[in-house]
């Protein structure tokens, strides 16, 4: 038997006066799943969030979440949570305080669930500490742990990575795939092409407001194209002339001086990298490294979001971070 749908959503349509924020936009996410939602600043990302968190309606569309339609009125079924642009959070009081005034406000009066929420997302030791001296990543954290005060079956949560130190993000990752596990359908926004990697099954890209690709990771990093690798070997110039009699291949650069010294930066179907490894090995050319340039996510997100890159460095090598 299928999962049930989380989200299904029509040709959703939403404009602030003459702007319009989201143009037809369809999007569906099956319980269990986590679903990433991407684009550049500006793309609708924030508003589609708002919409499946009951702070805004569509204009035009039809939009269920958990199997409930959702009207012309600004409420969304129990069992949504989360937040956009930042947790909203009192920052007199204490951590502990903020989520115990919460539940009590949902009516769910219980240290326990309280204590729960914490240390599922690493923040025990602060507890009792002000908010108002909390990192961005601790507030991003405790605005999570909020969410999963009503153990939600949905939770739409905005860039939950940002401002994370390494261990952070390992609690935020752990969370994020545990309610998955257990059931719960998961949107999240994200710059971080390697979060949505480890997390998203599936992604949707918007760009000015319309939705430029939806489906598995998988086949959006096959439908960029030949990748810029850099490679590095115990013998740079060998592996030049190597990569130089290697069908299909080009050499793009190098190799470079500096941080890049002895590294070649190629081009190629991985058909033929995988032919390059080969004739290298069979060189007697010890391979020290070969990744993209740009990862296969990133580089389908910039290509298919029309932002440009310089000429001769591959896909999403930008002067400029796309955020």
């Amino acid at each position: 038997m299928g999962r049930s749908r989380a989200v299904r959503a029509r040709g959703i349509t939403k404009s602030f006066g003459e702007v319009v924020a989201l143009d037809d936009v369809d999007l569906e996410v099956e319980a269990g799943q986590v679903h990433g939602l991407v684009g550049p600043n500006g793309a609708g990302k924030t508003t589609l969030l708002g919409l499946l968190l009951g702070l805004a309606v569509a204009d035009r569309g039809r939009l269920e979440i958990l199997g409930t339609q959702v009207g012309r009125t600004l409420a969304v079924p129990d069992g949504v949570a989360g937040f956009v642009d930042g947790p909203g959070l009192y920052p007199s009081l204490t951590a502990r305080q903020n989520l115990t005034a919460l539940a009590r406000l949902r009516g769910h009066d219980s240290a326990g669930g309280v204590g729960e929420a914490l240390e599922q997302v690493g923040l025990t030791d602060v507890a009792d500490d002000r908010v108002r001296g909390f990192s961005l990543g601790m507030r991003q954290r405790l605005g999570l742990a909020a969410a999963l005060l009503t153990r939600p079956r949905l939770l739409v949560i905005d860039e939950p990575a940002n401002g994370l130190d390494p261990a952070g993000k390992r609690h935020v990752h752990r969370v994020i795939t545990g309610l998955a596990a257990d059931g719960a359908a998961v949107v999240m926004s994200s710059h971080r092409m390697d979060d949505l990697a480890a997390l998203c099954p599936e992604v949707t890209i918007l760009s000015t407001g319309r939705v430029v690709f939806s489906g598995p990771v998988s086949k959006l990093a096959a439908e960029v194209g030949d990748l810029d690798h850099r490679l590095r070997t115990s013998d740079p110039a060998a592996a030049r002339e190597v990569a130089e009699g290697t069908p299909g291949l080009r050499i793009v650069r190098g190799p470079g001086d500096g941080a890049d010294a002895g590294v070649l930066v190629v081009r190629g179907p991985v058909e033929a990298l995988d032919d390059l490894v080969v004739r290298l090995v069979g060189a007697g050319v010890a391979v020290r490294g070969l990744a993209p340039v740009v990862p296969p996510l990133e580089a389908a997100f910039l290509a298919l979001t029309g932002i440009g890159t310089e000429p001769g460095t591959g896909p999403g090598e930008t002067e400029e971070d796309p955020r």
